[in-house]
């Protein structure tokens, strides 16, 4: 690969020629690229200015041009907004000479414009060509050449080049600092808007210079190795699907239970849960929300939760569902990214999106607002044109747990085929009635037809969930099935005492979200004695993908890491080299590797983040489909069964070679005293050493109090040693709690223990 990194003219280490506008800046690059008689079409990669320098080039050269990378950058100011203060200010008369020329105001100024991200030697580089009076004149003319009207010289030009971006053919990828004061996400929405296939990454923690701040160079490997044209959808595809709303609609004249919140003590039949659907859809219409306007949906667990999500899937809205189980600060990142037109919640929720600025310049709904009456003939009389199955139809967050929680995109013909997954999968029928203590996966109940029943909990900490309250959530509704994440049902087992009629009746527990002890289950198996016991394994961006029993998983003993069982049908599962060296190659079974799946219900990809989709989304050359790398790292034994070892950012690169951290922790886990483990690695990749930190007391949650950690006694760490031989421990630890996700409150953070006991280790302060 060649890369040619030209200053502008007068600008950098380049000669000074005078001023330059912005249509000669553009015939420069032209110029430029033709003398050095590249025999190809180029890519380029700009920034500010240079952004909308490579804009026009691309335009008035299109033969010349194979692609763009650009960042934080604009070609006109979005609508309903001014142009940057920043530049106005500098471009302010009696402010311009001094700022730009006369002083290096402008130029040190720039360097902050990303806070202290950047590092003393890239701040001193990038004012280094203008430390004279001389050298800054460059400057001065580069910001007296933003138009600011249509009398500037340039405005024409760049107006020009503005309305026919639209036209480009070539790939188009935006590499965004969200935190930028000057460019901020309204430019990269502007840019997405007038070249619609441009895929945009938003950096979340970055800012003006985020081409500095990150290494930009991945993103253009990325870019020039991945980037392809994107057919059309096929809008005569998928057709004949039921939609999710259709089990609703078809029960809308049923008197009898639909719906049940305990925590409200409040229930619905399905005529009055059809009912609200279509008196919400009504009023979302009547509020002007859109076909493919995203909206957040701020309402807490509940019956209008449910049926606020409904609505807007039918009028063909996109829901956008950030949970409170991330925790404020979480919910409000994920839904500033998400770029939302409307909010929807109660008087609360949308107060909180006002004051902390998740949602500038969205329409905030109250639901006291949505309180009209329904149209007549209810929900089959809405009038409106449904969605196509290759509509967008929600993004989802994850859970945050290995990393700031990604936007995951599903049309609705994935989320249909998701349903039908888990009917089949779960023998699911007309007479099942669903408990769900996690919300998520209370929105599928309507949809498969089932009663659905919310529980009594703080879906902020799963832990909460009390063995009265779920019984009495089972109770309300006469349920069959209940769903429960791993930290809730220990919780569960933890408080029971008395009879617990409701759970007796009970044929199917479902767990998941983390790993699931085996004693857990075993104990859930005594409360609900007519009850199945399974864990499916999968992720946000793909459910379901494996699942296993109770009684399969003690029938297939120990091994390596954690079995979840054979992969579900309809889904494919390959276990490739984790490093991404031989693409995807399968692994033999029994060889670890990272897993990787692909299925009719694989989400549509990643929000706003094209680089992350790029990596985790490769297509298989040979039969050109596409597969989802999970992040986890595990392998199949001779039977077709999947074994989870861990996740690919916590393997140990030990001088000895890989070393995944839950064999480790299963065994630890093994000892006598020890509740749960953790292992992590501590020193330089290739030469980590490992340690073993554990939990001598089961704690599901994160205390509110300091939590310590001291060095396990001799005889624990003796116990601990000999078990997990011939592995080198380096050292042994224990805690009062793990540090573990929010939402599931059950995965433990390895990223965050393993900075705590490098500290620890090098001696610093406890």
């Amino acid at each position: 690969m060649r890369v040619i990194a030209p200053d502008q003219l007068t600008m950098g280490w380049s000669e000074r020629v005078g001023p330059r506008r912005y249509a000669a800046r553009v015939a420069d690059v032209v110029d430029l690229v033709r003398a050095l008689e590249v025999d190809r079409p180029v890519w380029i990669v700009a920034q500010d200015w240079g952004g909308a320098i490579a804009m026009g080039v691309a335009v008035d050269h299109p033969e010349l041009v194979a692609g763009l990378v650009l960042s934080n950058t604009g070609i006109a100011v979005p609508e309903g907004r001014r142009s940057p203060w920043l530049i106005r200010l500098a471009a302010t008369f009696g402010v311009h000479r001094v700022a730009t020329r006369d002083t290096a105001l402008f130029v040190r100024g720039t360097g902050w414009l990303s806070g202290r991200r950047l590092t003393r030697a890239q701040r001193k580089g990038l004012a280094l060509p203008y430390r004279t009076r001389a050298s800054r004149k460059a400057v001065s003319e580069f910001v007296a050449d933003v138009p600011f009207d249509d009398r500037h010289p340039s405005a024409a030009t760049i107006a020009s080049v503005a309305d026919r971006v639209s036209a480009l053919c070539v790939p188009v990828r935006l590499v965004w600092g969200s935190r930028d004061p000057v460019f901020n996400d309204d430019f990269a929405e502007d840019l997405r808007r007038r070249i619609p296939h441009a895929e945009l990454h938003r950096i979340g923690t970055a800012g003006h210079l985020a081409v500095l701040e990150t290494s930009v160079a991945p993103s253009v490997e990325a870019a020039i190795a991945e980037a392809r044209h994107v057919a059309p959808d096929d809008r005569s595809a998928e057709t004949g699907v039921r939609p999710m709303w259709f089990e609703v609609l078809q029960k809308a004249s049923l008197s009898t239970l639909a719906v049940s919140d305990a925590a409200a003590d409040e229930s619905a039949t399905h005529a009055e849960f059809a009912d609200r659907v279509a008196r919400y859809a009504t009023a979302l219409s009547e509020r002007s929300v859109k076909p493919g306007d995203r909206l957040a949906v701020l309402v807490p667990p509940s019956i209008d939760l449910l049926a606020v999500v409904y609505a807007c899937w039918r009028i063909g809205a996109v829901t956008v569902v950030a949970d409170r189980g991330l925790g404020l600060r979480g919910l409000g990142a994920a839904v500033r990214s998400a770029r939302v037109a409307h909010v929807v919640g109660p008087g609360r929720a949308i107060a909180a999106a006002r004051t902390l600025r998740w949602a500038p310049g969205a329409q905030m709904l109250s639901l006291a607002s949505m309180s009209g009456a329904a149209p007549a003939g209810g929900l089959a009389g809405l009038g409106l044109p449904e969605p196509h199955p290759c509509d967008p139809a929600a993004v989802v967050f994850t859970s945050g747990a290995t990393g700031p929680a990604k936007g995951v995109r599903y049309t609705h013909g994935q989320l249909c085929a998701q349903r039908d997954a888990l009917r089949a999968m779960y023998g699911i029928g007309a007479d099942d009635r669903f408990v769900a203590a996690f919300a998520p996966f209370a929105v599928f109940g309507p949809a498969l037809g089932m009663v659905t029943g919310l529980a009594d909990m703080d879906v902020t900490a799963p832990a909460t969930l009390t063995a009265k309250a779920l019984d009495d959530a089972c109770s309300r509704i006469g349920a069959t099935m209940v769903f429960a994440s791993p930290a809730a049902l220990a919780n569960v087992v933890r408080t029971a005492s008395g009879p617990l009629t409701a759970l007796a009746g009970v044929r199917l527990v479902m767990s998941a979200g983390a790993p699931v002890p085996i004693d857990t289950l075993r104990a859930v198996g005594r409360l609900c004695p007519s009850a199945a016991l399974r864990t499916p394994y999968g992720m946000t961006e793909v459910l379901p993908v494996a699942d296993i029993s109770l009684p399969d998983r003690e029938a297939v003993g120990g091994g390596r890491g954690v079995c979840v069982g054979r992969p579900v049908p309809g889904c494919e599962v390959r276990i490739v080299s984790a490093e991404h060296t031989d693409g995807l190659a399968q692994r033999a079974n029994g060889v670890t590797g990272e897993v990787t799946v692909r299925t009719p219900w694989m989400s549509d990809g990643y929000d706003r983040l094209w680089l992350t989709q790029e990596r985790a989304r490769p297509m298989d050359s040979a039969t050109g489909h596409t597969w989802h790398r999970t992040g986890d790292v595990g392998h199949l034994d001779e039977q077709g069964n999947l074994w989870i070892e861990g996740r690919v950012q916590h393997v140990i690169h030990t001088p000895n070679g890989p070393v995944t951290p839950v064999p480790l922790e299963v065994i630890a886990e093994s000892v006598h005293d020890v509740a749960r483990a953790a292992a992590v690695g501590i020193g330089p990749v290739g030469v980590q050493q490992v340690v073993i930190v554990v939990e001598t007391e089961r704690r599901d949650h994160q205390q509110s109090r300091r939590v310590s950690f001291v060095p396990a006694g001799s005889a624990l760490a003796a116990a601990l040693r000999a078990a997990l031989a011939p592995q080198s421990i380096a050292a042994v630890w224990t805690t009062d709690a793990l540090p573990v996700d929010i939402r599931h409150n059950a995965k433990i953070d390895r990223t965050a223990l393993g900075s705590t006991m490098e500290r620890l280790l090098s001696g610093s302060s406890r």
